[in-house]
């Protein structure tokens, strides 16, 4: 995400609330997990679920901001890939 982007996140923190923005980090969360399940079901909704993903990494970019957990996340990020690689690899 570019600092522009970031900068628009903080405005909307800023705006909004913390508490405002958790839940509405839980409500694209749950749009997303609709859309997923009615595609599984059988119906093409392809760009629906690029929408709600967008809405998921702007909400989740809000996270990190709003609980300071950027760095943390990040390591989190790198070591849950490298232990799925180790798990591809062991599956072969």
């Amino acid at each position: 995400m570019t600092e522009s982007n970031r900068a628009v996140c903080k405005k909307a923190i800023q705006m909004y609330g913390k508490e405002s923005q958790i839940l509405m980090a839980m409500e694209e969360m749950s749009e997303l997990q609709k859309e997923l399940c009615k595609n599984y079901r059988g119906q093409e909704n392809r760009t629906c679920i690029a929408e709600e993903i967008a809405d998921v990494e702007i909400m989740l970019e809000q996270m990190k901001i709003l609980f300071a957990v950027r760095k943390q996340s990040e390591k989190f990020l790198e070591f849950k890939l490298s232990r799925l690689q180790e798990r591809l690899e062991a599956a072969k």
